[in-house]
């Protein structure tokens, strides 16, 4: 049965740029990676309220063709989405689909873009992830 979110995987061409681009992207800088941080074919960093994965892994590698958005899209909740979705063009995204609410005013409201280096990268302010938080941390309190 499927548990949680461990990894999310992106593929470049330049693992190096990737990086540097996430990193200013996320506040953060990759924790791990391989074979090196100088020349390096896989990175990832650790985000989020929980600490997810994601990793950045050399085209090279990839079993699909990288470049050309496609695939699934990964949602990451973000509290203030329009500004987000800003910062993102502001870094070289490109609007995959501008702000869209879904449902009947709930709450739930998605935007993508495709990073610099092909990637869909998906937005959301999600209330249902703000309740699991919340319930999370009552429960370790």
């Amino acid at each position: 049965m499927l548990r949680g979110l461990a990894t999310v995987s992106f593929y470049a061409a330049d693992v190096k740029a990737a990086r540097d681009w996430y990193e200013k992207l996320l506040g953060v800088e990759a924790y791990y990676a391989v074979p090196s941080a100088e020349d390096p074919a896989y990175v990832e960093f650790r985000i989020g309220d929980l600490q997810a994965e994601l990793g950045i892994i050399d085209a090279k590698y990839a079993t699909h063709q990288v470049g050309a958005a496609a695939g699934a899209i990964m949602y990451w909740h973000v509290d203030d989405l329009a500004g987000t979705l800003a910062r993102l063009i502001e870094l070289g995204a490109t609007v995959n689909e501008d702000i869209v609410e879904r449902g009947n005013n709930t709450g739930f409201r998605t935007a993508s873009v495709v990073d610099p280096f092909g990637n869909l990268l998906g937005i959301m302010t999600n209330p249902h992830y703000i309740q699991v938080l919340e319930d999370l941390r009552s429960r370790s309190a």
